[in-house]
């Protein structure tokens, strides 16, 4: 990780944390996350995509209640990505455990964890502002050019290269189609009318690509 690459986010986390807390360790401790998104395993799963998320955050944010806990979510909720079921279990507890030991509010603190699990099925209650805006956020990126949402399923698929093809294929079957049959991928008005089009496009497309 070079930090010319990372410095802006650097600076984003030292921003968001100094709201919360006086801790002198916290840059310390994004500069240890953004370690984890730099690991050499992760294809898809990188730093370009979590500026992505936070920039998708930024233009939700008149959606969310609280738009820093949904920002926290974001920089946490693929800190651990080993491709294994409990990613998302993990990361959350990184979360709650370094936030916490930084002084943040345990209600806040309490709220970044609650949001990271959410993203194991991206199915917000109604009225879960915070969810809904962090869901949209993280979904975003289906509706990317068509080109690039191919390159992104290559590149999830190699990270996932300890999972047989048949394995493989029936877990992406099973979001793809949970996304495709629930009424609407995206749960906020922005979301729903700057990428629920493209991206039910996309994905509609992979399934052809895999004879559905």
């Amino acid at each position: 990780m070079h930090d010319g690459v990372v410095q802006d986010l650097v600076e984003a986390w030292a921003a968001l944390l100094a709201r919360h807390t006086t801790a002198p360790d916290a840059v310390a401790v994004g500069r240890r996350l953004l370690a984890s998104w730099s690991e050499p395993h992760r294809r898809y799963h990188a730093v370009s995509p979590l500026r992505d998320i936070l920039t998708h955050v930024d233009e939700l944010a008149e959606h969310a209640d609280d738009v820093d806990a949904v920002r926290l979510a974001a920089w946490y909720h693929d800190a651990v990505y080993q491709g294994l079921p409990d990613d998302e279990e993990r990361s959350a507890r990184r979360a709650h455990d370094e936030l916490s030991e930084l002084g943040v509010p345990p209600d806040l603190v309490d709220e970044v964890a609650r949001l990271v699990r959410m993203t194991i099925s991206h199915d917000p209650q109604p009225g879960d502002r915070n969810g809904e805006a962090l869901s949209d956020a993280d979904l975003a990126s289906l509706a990317i050019p068509h080109d690039s949402y191919a390159a992104n399923t290559a590149a999830i698929r190699d990270e996932y290269a300890h999972v047989s093809d048949e394995a493989w294929v029936d877990g992406r079957l099973r979001v793809l189609m949970g996304l495709l049959e629930a009424p609407c991928v995206f749960r906020t008005e922005y979301g729903r009318g700057s990428w629920e089009l493209a991206a039910r496009e996309n994905m509609r497309a992979e399934l052809q690509s895999m004879g559905r």
